[in-house]
Protein backbone atom coordinates (compact mmCIF):
# COMPACT_ATOMS: atom_id res chain seq x y z
CA UNK A 1 0.00 0.00 0.00
CA UNK A 2 1.13 3.20 -0.55
CA UNK A 3 2.18 6.04 2.01
CA UNK A 4 -0.86 8.54 0.20
CA UNK A 5 -3.38 5.26 0.74
CA UNK A 6 -2.18 4.19 4.35
CA UNK A 7 -2.22 6.93 5.48
CA UNK A 8 -6.19 7.30 4.50
CA UNK A 9 -7.06 4.08 5.66
CA UNK A 10 -5.47 5.37 9.06
CA UNK A 11 -7.15 8.52 9.27
CA UNK A 12 -10.84 6.23 8.39
CA UNK A 13 -9.74 3.63 11.45
CA UNK A 14 -9.13 6.60 14.05
CA UNK A 15 -12.07 8.59 13.14
CA UNK A 16 -14.22 5.20 13.87
CA UNK A 17 -12.51 5.04 17.30
CA UNK A 18 -13.48 7.92 18.05
CA UNK A 19 -17.02 7.66 17.67
CA UNK A 20 -17.15 4.17 18.79
CA UNK A 21 -19.04 5.17 21.73
CA UNK A 22 -21.91 6.66 20.52
CA UNK A 23 -21.81 4.58 16.84
CA UNK A 24 -24.99 2.23 18.05
CA UNK A 25 -27.21 5.44 19.38
CA UNK A 26 -26.26 7.35 15.95
CA UNK A 27 -26.96 4.24 13.96
CA UNK A 28 -30.19 3.90 14.67
CA UNK A 29 -31.78 6.93 15.26
CA UNK A 30 -30.49 7.92 11.25
CA UNK A 31 -31.64 4.59 9.70
CA UNK A 32 -34.47 4.41 12.20
CA UNK A 33 -33.80 0.99 12.85
CA UNK A 34 -34.55 -0.38 9.47
CA UNK A 35 -31.16 -1.60 9.00
CA UNK A 36 -32.30 -4.25 11.25
CA UNK A 37 -34.85 -5.79 8.64
CA UNK A 38 -31.63 -5.90 6.03
CA UNK A 39 -29.24 -7.32 8.14
CA UNK A 40 -31.97 -10.26 8.97
CA UNK A 41 -32.74 -10.56 5.60
CA UNK A 42 -29.08 -11.07 4.17
CA UNK A 43 -28.70 -13.48 7.03
CA UNK A 44 -32.01 -15.59 6.38
CA UNK A 45 -30.75 -16.09 2.20
CA UNK A 46 -27.46 -16.89 3.19
CA UNK A 47 -28.23 -19.22 5.32
CA UNK A 48 -30.75 -20.79 2.24
CA UNK A 49 -28.10 -20.24 -0.13
CA UNK A 50 -25.53 -22.28 2.13
CA UNK A 51 -28.01 -25.07 2.62
CA UNK A 52 -26.48 -26.69 5.29
CA UNK A 53 -27.34 -27.52 8.92
CA UNK A 54 -24.02 -27.05 10.67
CA UNK A 55 -21.23 -24.37 9.53
CA UNK A 56 -17.75 -24.04 11.08
CA UNK A 57 -17.20 -20.12 11.13
CA UNK A 58 -18.63 -16.81 9.48
CA UNK A 59 -16.01 -14.02 9.83
CA UNK A 60 -17.75 -10.52 9.97
CA UNK A 61 -15.21 -8.57 8.66
CA UNK A 62 -15.40 -4.60 9.31
CA UNK A 63 -17.18 -5.75 12.23
CA UNK A 64 -17.82 -2.69 14.39
CA UNK A 65 -19.81 -2.79 17.54
CA UNK A 66 -20.71 -6.89 16.72
CA UNK A 67 -24.32 -5.97 15.87
CA UNK A 68 -24.40 -8.52 12.49
CA UNK A 69 -22.35 -11.35 14.53
CA UNK A 70 -25.86 -11.40 16.79
CA UNK A 71 -28.18 -11.44 13.55
CA UNK A 72 -25.79 -14.17 12.21
CA UNK A 73 -26.34 -16.23 15.81
CA UNK A 74 -29.94 -15.34 16.22
CA UNK A 75 -31.40 -16.06 12.65
CA UNK A 76 -29.47 -19.45 12.84
CA UNK A 77 -31.03 -19.87 15.93
CA UNK A 78 -34.69 -19.54 14.48
CA UNK A 79 -33.18 -21.66 11.50
CA UNK A 80 -32.22 -24.50 13.64
CA UNK A 81 -28.45 -24.13 11.92
CA UNK A 82 -25.51 -24.96 14.16
CA UNK A 83 -22.36 -22.58 14.13
CA UNK A 84 -19.16 -23.84 15.85
CA UNK A 85 -17.10 -19.73 15.61
CA UNK A 86 -18.54 -16.47 14.95
CA UNK A 87 -15.60 -14.02 14.65
CA UNK A 88 -15.69 -10.22 14.10
CA UNK A 89 -12.48 -8.63 12.39
CA UNK A 90 -11.83 -4.89 12.62
CA UNK A 91 -8.68 -2.32 12.44
CA UNK A 92 -10.49 -0.26 14.88
CA UNK A 93 -10.15 -0.97 18.86
CA UNK A 94 -12.52 1.60 19.51
CA UNK A 95 -15.23 -0.82 17.87
CA UNK A 96 -13.87 -3.96 19.26
CA UNK A 97 -14.31 -3.13 22.64
CA UNK A 98 -17.03 -2.14 22.60
CA UNK A 99 -18.39 -5.29 20.24
CA UNK A 100 -16.58 -7.47 23.02
CA UNK A 101 -18.51 -5.52 25.85
CA UNK A 102 -22.05 -6.23 24.18
CA UNK A 103 -21.58 -9.88 22.44
CA UNK A 104 -18.58 -11.46 24.80
CA UNK A 105 -19.33 -14.72 23.43
CA UNK A 106 -17.74 -14.47 19.95
CA UNK A 107 -14.15 -14.09 18.69
CA UNK A 108 -12.46 -10.68 17.78
CA UNK A 109 -9.08 -10.03 15.86
CA UNK A 110 -7.87 -5.99 15.23
CA UNK A 111 -7.44 -6.64 11.63
CA UNK A 112 -7.62 -4.79 8.21
CA UNK A 113 -9.57 -6.52 5.96
CA UNK A 114 -6.55 -7.08 3.73
CA UNK A 115 -4.44 -9.11 6.08
CA UNK A 116 -7.22 -11.34 7.87
CA UNK A 117 -5.44 -13.51 10.17
CA UNK A 118 -7.30 -16.94 9.65
CA UNK A 119 -6.34 -19.98 7.69
CA UNK A 120 -6.81 -20.48 4.52
CA UNK A 121 -10.52 -22.03 3.51
CA UNK A 122 -11.95 -22.05 6.99
CA UNK A 123 -14.91 -19.72 6.63
CA UNK A 124 -18.21 -20.87 5.15
CA UNK A 125 -19.53 -17.50 5.43
CA UNK A 126 -17.85 -14.15 5.23
CA UNK A 127 -19.62 -10.84 5.76
CA UNK A 128 -19.12 -7.19 5.86
CA UNK A 129 -21.77 -4.45 6.35
CA UNK A 130 -21.09 -0.74 5.85
CA UNK A 131 -17.59 -1.13 5.94
CA UNK A 132 -16.42 -2.40 2.23
CA UNK A 133 -16.21 1.48 1.23
CA UNK A 134 -13.81 1.98 3.93
CA UNK A 135 -11.36 -0.18 2.46
CA UNK A 136 -8.98 1.39 0.66
CA UNK A 137 -7.36 -1.36 -0.97
CA UNK A 138 -10.75 -3.53 -1.67
CA UNK A 139 -9.08 -5.47 -4.75
CA UNK A 140 -6.94 -6.97 -2.06
CA UNK A 141 -9.26 -7.42 0.77
CA UNK A 142 -11.71 -9.34 -1.88
CA UNK A 143 -8.99 -11.30 -2.73
CA UNK A 144 -8.49 -11.96 0.68
CA UNK A 145 -11.78 -12.86 1.21
CA UNK A 146 -11.39 -15.24 -0.93
CA UNK A 147 -8.79 -16.86 0.67
CA UNK A 148 -10.35 -17.30 3.62
CA UNK A 149 -13.59 -18.28 2.35
CA UNK A 150 -14.15 -22.26 1.46
CA UNK A 151 -14.61 -23.50 -1.77
CA UNK A 152 -18.61 -22.77 -2.33
CA UNK A 153 -18.21 -19.93 0.58
CA UNK A 154 -20.44 -17.28 0.68
CA UNK A 155 -19.36 -13.68 0.37
CA UNK A 156 -22.74 -11.34 2.00
CA UNK A 157 -22.09 -7.25 1.22
CA UNK A 158 -24.33 -4.92 2.72
CA UNK A 159 -23.63 -1.62 1.55
CA UNK A 160 -24.69 2.06 0.53
CA UNK A 161 -24.09 2.48 -3.17
CA UNK A 162 -22.86 4.70 -5.55
CA UNK A 163 -26.28 5.83 -7.36
CA UNK A 164 -25.41 6.83 -10.93
CA UNK A 165 -28.71 7.48 -12.46
CA UNK A 166 -31.03 8.70 -9.01
CA UNK A 167 -34.79 8.79 -9.61
CA UNK A 168 -37.13 10.82 -7.58
CA UNK A 169 -36.98 9.06 -4.80
CA UNK A 170 -32.88 8.41 -4.98
CA UNK A 171 -32.79 12.14 -5.00
CA UNK A 172 -34.91 12.07 -1.73
CA UNK A 173 -32.56 9.85 -0.62
CA UNK A 174 -29.51 11.51 -1.44
CA UNK A 175 -30.76 14.71 0.10
CA UNK A 176 -31.32 13.16 3.38
CA UNK A 177 -27.82 11.46 3.16
CA UNK A 178 -25.68 14.46 2.38
CA UNK A 179 -28.00 17.47 4.20
CA UNK A 180 -29.43 15.58 7.52
CA UNK A 181 -27.47 12.76 8.16
CA UNK A 182 -24.78 13.63 8.59
CA UNK A 183 -25.87 17.26 11.02
CA UNK A 184 -27.89 14.09 13.06
CA UNK A 185 -24.66 12.06 13.27
CA UNK A 186 -22.21 14.78 14.05
CA UNK A 187 -25.11 16.39 16.92
CA UNK A 188 -25.25 12.24 18.54
CA UNK A 189 -21.59 12.01 17.88
CA UNK A 190 -19.66 15.36 18.75
CA UNK A 191 -18.09 14.54 15.69
CA UNK A 192 -19.39 16.33 12.07
CA UNK A 193 -16.70 15.20 9.79
CA UNK A 194 -17.32 11.63 10.76
CA UNK A 195 -20.80 11.78 9.87
CA UNK A 196 -19.82 14.18 6.83
CA UNK A 197 -17.62 11.50 5.51
CA UNK A 198 -20.37 9.26 5.41
CA UNK A 199 -21.96 10.96 2.05
CA UNK A 200 -18.72 11.72 0.56
CA UNK A 201 -17.00 8.27 0.94
CA UNK A 202 -20.70 7.15 -0.66
CA UNK A 203 -20.13 9.57 -3.31
CA UNK A 204 -16.16 8.10 -4.21
CA UNK A 205 -17.61 4.05 -3.67
CA UNK A 206 -18.02 1.80 -6.51
CA UNK A 207 -21.94 1.15 -8.06
CA UNK A 208 -23.77 -1.70 -7.70
CA UNK A 209 -22.70 -3.05 -11.10
CA UNK A 210 -19.07 -1.84 -10.41
CA UNK A 211 -19.36 -4.24 -7.31
CA UNK A 212 -20.66 -6.92 -9.05
CA UNK A 213 -17.84 -6.86 -11.87
CA UNK A 214 -15.00 -6.96 -8.75
CA UNK A 215 -16.52 -9.58 -6.82
CA UNK A 216 -16.29 -11.61 -10.29
CA UNK A 217 -12.73 -10.74 -10.91
CA UNK A 218 -11.79 -11.84 -7.38
CA UNK A 219 -13.31 -15.20 -8.06
CA UNK A 220 -17.35 -15.04 -7.21
CA UNK A 221 -20.21 -15.86 -8.65
CA UNK A 222 -22.96 -13.48 -7.72
CA UNK A 223 -26.01 -15.12 -6.21
CA UNK A 224 -27.88 -12.41 -5.48
CA UNK A 225 -28.51 -8.17 -5.65
CA UNK A 226 -31.35 -6.60 -4.24
CA UNK A 227 -31.25 -2.76 -3.25
CA UNK A 228 -33.69 -1.91 -0.05
CA UNK A 229 -35.33 1.63 0.62
CA UNK A 230 -35.14 3.84 -2.40
CA UNK A 231 -31.36 2.52 -3.06
CA UNK A 232 -29.98 3.25 0.49
CA UNK A 233 -28.92 0.05 0.96
CA UNK A 234 -27.87 -2.54 -1.25
CA UNK A 235 -27.00 -6.59 -0.57
CA UNK A 236 -25.05 -8.94 -2.61
CA UNK A 237 -24.45 -12.44 -2.00
CA UNK A 238 -21.61 -14.40 -3.87
CA UNK A 239 -20.40 -17.58 -4.34
CA UNK A 240 -16.32 -18.55 -4.42
CA UNK A 241 -15.69 -20.58 -7.58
Amino acid sequence: MSEQKEQKQEKIVSMFDDIAPTYDTANRVMSMGVDKSWRRKACDLAYRYSAKDSLDQIVDVACGTGDMMDFWKKQAEKSNIAISEIVGVDPSVGMVDVARKKYPEFNYHISKATQIPLEDASADILSITYGIRNVVEREDALKEFNRVLKKDGLIVILEFMKNENPSFLGKIRDFYMNKILPKVGGFISKNLEAYEYLPNSIGDFSTVANMQKELKEAGFDVLYTQSFSMDISTLIIARKK
